[in-house]
């Protein structure tokens, strides 16, 4: 049945992500390669036009592994038993995958290879990005690790239900970044207020139990507390 609405719509996209997140061992492993990568960015202090490149490039990973998974169900869906040209789709979506992860190693490698040669040389990493980038690179890993332990636990949809909650380790990945990087009393109060309210929404209207709830926020302010801690 087609999406009536734009919640439905996201809801299902979200799906179709954490289905393939799910299923396939290989996207796991990509998510968790592009925690890393933003978090060694960090580190390196990379520039912002650096950083831009490789968020592409990991985009580009994503997107073609989990386009290789629609094209392995309809595949299978359209021919169950063995077909040549069914293991032509296949094999060369694969291919596609792999060429984008080939691009993406080789950018990586110009890209993050000269500072890594020179914190060796030096014995330390000069961070330099500001920190809101640091704050915004926090929240991309806390959304990834949400995708990767809803893909894991399973149960609900993915903006319904299912451990943890994505809203609450969201709302309070802003609130711990916010007390960090503004150090004011009041700003804190305020968006803790705001995280609390959407964690208390999900379970007054029975989309999240407490402790899937209590997951996400501990989950989100680890995370962020930890990034903002080693690189801001």
């Amino acid at each position: 049945m087609k999406p009536g609405s734009w919640y439905e719509s996201a809801n299902v996209a979200i799906e179709g992500i954490l289905h393939a997140a799910r299923t396939q061992r290989h996207l796991r492993w990509h998510f968790m390669a592009a925690a890393l990568v933003v978090l060694l960015g960090l580190f390196f202090g990379l520039s912002r036009i650096e950083f831009i490149a490789l968020s592409l490039a990991i985009a580009l990973v994503l997107i073609t592994e989990i386009i290789n998974t629609a094209i392995e169900a309809a595949v299978d869906l359209a021919s169950e038993s063995y077909h040549p040209l069914a293991k032509v789709a296949k094999d060369t979506a694969a291919g596609a995958v792999f060429v984008a992860s080939v691009c993406a190693v080789v950018l990586g490698f110009f890209i993050l290879y000269p500072y890594a040669d020179k914190a060796v040389a030096s014995g330390v990493g000069e961070v330099m990005m500001a920190g809101d980038t640091v704050a915004f690179v926090a929240l991309i890993v806390v959304v990834i690790a949400v995708i990767l332990v809803k893909a894991r636990l399973g149960g609900g949809t993915p903006l319904v239900g299912g451990m943890p909650s994505g809203h609450a380790a969201v709302s309070f990945s802003v609130w711990a970044a916010t007390v960090l990087l503004s150090r004011d009393a009041l700003l804190g109060g305020l968006v803790l207020v705001l995280a609390l309210m959407v964690s208390h929404s999900r379970v007054a209207l029975g989309l999240h139990t407490v402790r899937e709830v209590a997951l996400g926020a501990v989950l989100g302010v680890a995370i962020t507390l930890s990034i903002i801690i080693l690189f801001g």
